[in-house]
């Protein structure tokens, strides 16, 4: 598992700090090319690449995406915003979305993105966040918990408990800290564990990271170039839903666009109970897990998904 400076027990000697998915990226590189050649017996296996909540989203359709888990039926069966929110949201999306498209993806402009993106951010997100804990708001500027209410952003089946509303993450973050166990995984790090981190968060909205590196175009050439792809999202989380990453997958401009269109959607199953749903082509595979919110076990997606859904191919 990567992290960037700052974050987890990642660390710099020289304080160095990594403030963009550009920079991030290079860090990656180097450690993958270390690691092979201090361990070259596991040189020419197959090698799986992985990217979970920042690292996986298209922010322009994280916003309609919120709309449909809050005040449709994407997620639960009724939906749970009030009607007088809804109605408010659903004429905001509009002018988010020509706003956005304008200021972020045709021409990027940090300051009229910036200023499209509060405003998706005021119309289209606070109503969630005023529901109970407020993570992060939307300039990265600060990490607020309010526990005493509301729902969590990461699963809205849930009521939000605790730091980032999983009241286990202090529990994590206490073992994590015991001398032993930072011992036993020869952590050297002269800082305590940090799930998360407004500093870090700071230091990329500065860039507007989110916004100016369309993570589509590189997930687009990522598959003309061979690399299978595949993007999950379980249906209760509400801060990267799964209705967002599916607009997104959807629209991909690829050499393979069109047999994904013509690819039907199908269940697939963990001992013979319905999980989610799945597309799948021979290179993009999408899938939805049933009732999962942000934190999906990976365990359970490689092990369940991997071995009976997903198309032989060969190793990239």
């Amino acid at each position: 598992m990567f992290h960037s400076v700052g974050v987890g027990f990642s660390y710099a000697d020289f304080g160095e700090t990594v403030e963009t998915t550009e920079d991030a990226a290079k860090n990656v590189h180097a450690f993958i090319t270390i690691f092979f050649e201090t361990f070259e017996q596991f040189s020419g296996r197959p090698l799986h690449l992985s990217g979970e909540s920042y690292g996986n989203d298209d922010n322009f359709s994280l916003y309609p995406g919120r709309y449909e888990v809050e005040c449709g039926t994407a997620s639960l069966n009724v939906p749970f915003q009030s009607i007088s929110t809804c109605v408010r949201m659903k004429t905001a999306l509009p002018r988010c979305q020509k706003a956005m498209q304008q200021a972020c993806i045709d021409q990027f402009d940090m300051i009229n993105c910036r200023a499209a993106v509060n405003f998706c951010d005021d119309e289209l997100s606070a109503p969630m966040w005023a529901t109970g804990e407020r993570i992060m708001d939307f300039l990265g500027t600060s990490m607020i918990n309010d526990t005493a209410q509301g729902r969590n952003v990461y699963d809205i089946s849930k009521p939000c408990e605790g730091d980032l509303c999983y009241a286990e993450n202090e529990f994590i973050k206490r073992y994590l800290d015991l001398p032993e166990t930072r011992a036993l995984l020869g952590i050297e790090s002269p800082s305590n564990f940090s799930a998360c981190s407004s500093v870090v968060n700071q230091g990329f909205n500065a860039h507007m990271d989110k916004w100016a590196s369309p993570v589509q175009y590189y997930v687009s050439n990522l598959l003309d170039r061979g690399v299978r792809v595949l993007i999950y999202a379980g249906t209760y989380d509400w801060q990267c839903n799964w209705v967002a990453n599916k607009l997104w997958v959807d629209k991909l401009e690829w050499s393979g666009s069109e047999d994904d269109k013509a690819q039907k959607w199908r269940n697939w199953e963990v001992g013979g109970k319905i999980v989610g749903e799945v597309k799948s082509t021979q290179l993009l595979t999408f899938a939805t897990i049933r009732g999962a919110g942000h934190m999906i076990s990976t365990v359970f997606l490689a092990v369940n998904f991997q071995a009976n859904h997903m198309r032989p191919t060969r190793p990239v």
